[in-house]
């Protein structure tokens, strides 16, 4: 505590965003809320521009821990109270003057502010609500603000804290109970949910009276998120992605995030993770994710007890049609939009430009590839005037060794054999050759 006494806040930055790096459920988007002129700052629904570090989370808010200090022992946590790390504490004071400071050098449009536990999860949520309120009310700041829930705090400063931010967020932590019990037994999974459940019930209810009175304050106006870490127990894909599809139906959340798993800490329990974080898994499992909130597809069909994990020399979506290779191939100048969606390589704007362009004529390749169809991977499942681009064997084997061929831009072979023998290891280098990093067409 003396220690702290005496640190800068520019040192107590430095621990706190540190200590904040590993929370990637930071949304700054999905609100359209500008500023009334009395203020600095305001919130579009284009959201923040984005910048991004070297390991590839996102920057672009002020992204820091209220304090690194915590009263819980969760075993893959860098802050856990049994670590002999540096702690620090902001005052609110001290929070809301970086943020404006930030601010005005342009640096950030926003904040997202999460906690450590100290003395207990009321004090906490207290402190984070003193916080943004200073913000709002004596600094008049209008710019975005995601605050974390946290579990087991008072029902009245959650309530009180949703009118003030724009995003709130709930982190499930592990998929499971168990995993939950194992690896963090002083949280539960009936204090997570609960939050949750109170803050979606409170978007909802605002929803309505803002549909009679028009000036009635916004509760939580971005939605909430969550997220999820990944290996660090043990379940398989298709358990994740049933949970994610759960809360998503249950909770009405606009995001779940997937946090691959960093092993920070010596513990008995935690993997060890020889081959490192699994980042290769994640990306799957965003483009799942995907595909569960734009492209129609349920976790039941992406996945199954039989087929629990994905193939990650494919993704989810090419995975898929290859296993239901009866629905192929479609043709592109008659098929519906849902089935034209579900095509490898075909996103939803494409489907969209399809369906529009066609009524003025049949297309072929070439327009399809102007349109923006990836059609190193579309031209395996598509059929354009009853023909396709190549001579294609419906074959599955076939089409997979092609589209695992052609990431290095080589024609199918007519025979199905390629010109290079397959490595497992050849996948870990596919992500850094796209040009986006969650594209999932």
């Amino acid at each position: 505590m003396k220690e702290q006494e005496n640190m800068s806040i520019s040192e107590k930055l430095n621990i706190l965003a540190d200590a904040a790096k590993y929370d990637v459920s930071c949304s700054s988007s999905g609100v359209e809320r500008r500023g009334d002129g009395r203020g600095i700052g305001n919130s579009s629904r284009a959201g923040i521009c984005h910048s991004f570090g070297a390991d590839g989370r996102c920057i672009s808010l002020l992204k820091i821990l209220f304090t690194n200090e915590c009263i819980f022992d969760c075993k893959y946590c860098m802050n856990r109270k049994s670590n002999d790390v540096r702690r620090a504490c902001f005052t609110p004071e001290e929070v809301c003057d970086l943020t404006i400071q930030f601010y005005r050098r342009n640096y950030i449009e926003g904040l997202f502010l999460s906690s450590g536990i100290i003395n207990n999860p009321t004090y906490t949520m207290e402190q984070l609500y003193r916080t943004v309120y200073l913000l709002r009310t004596r600094y008049y700041f209008q710019g975005y603000i995601h605050v974390k829930a946290i579990p087991g705090a008072d029902a009245q400063i959650v309530e009180q804290m949703g009118l003030l931010a724009d995003r709130m967020s709930v982190n499930l932590e592990l998929p499971t109970a168990e995993g939950l019990s194992r690896l963090a037994p002083n949280k539960h999974r009936k204090n997570i949910l609960t939050p949750m459940r109170q803050i979606q019930q409170g978007i909802t209810q605002n929803k309505e009276e803002l549909m009679v009175y028009r000036h009635a304050k916004s509760f939580v106006p971005a939605g909430q998120s969550t997220q999820m870490i990944i290996g660090a127990t043990p379940e398989s894909d298709y358990q994740l992605l049933m949970v994610a599809e759960k809360l998503y139906q249950r909770f009405d959340l606009k995001r779940v995030y997937y946090s691959a798993f960093v092993n920070v800490n010596e513990d008995k329990d935690l993997p060890s993770l020889p081959g490192g974080p699994p980042l290769l898994r994640e990306h799957r499992l965003y483009q799942a994710d995907w595909l569960l909130r734009f492209y129609g597809f349920e976790a039941g069909e992406l996945l199954s007890e039989q087929k629990p994990n994905f193939n990650v020399l494919i993704d989810p979506k090419a995975d898929w049609a290859l296993r239901h290779l009866e629905y192929f191939p479609v043709e592109i100048n008659r098929a519906d939009y849902q089935s034209i969606l579900r095509v490898p390589g075909i996103g939803v704007k494409s489907a969209q430009r399809i369906v529009k362009a066609r009524r003025s004529g049949n297309l072929n390749f070439e327009h399809l590839k102007k349109i923006g169809v990836v059609l190193k991977r579309a031209l395996f499942f598509i059929t354009c005037n009853g023909k396709t681009m190549y001579p294609i064997r419906m074959n599955e084997d076939y089409i997979t060794r092609n589209l695992i061929s052609n990431e290095q831009g080589r024609r199918p072979s007519p025979d199905g054999l390629t010109y290079k023998q397959l490595s497992l290891f050849d996948d870990y280098h596919m992500g850094e050759e796209e040009s986006q990093w969650k594209s999932i067409i």
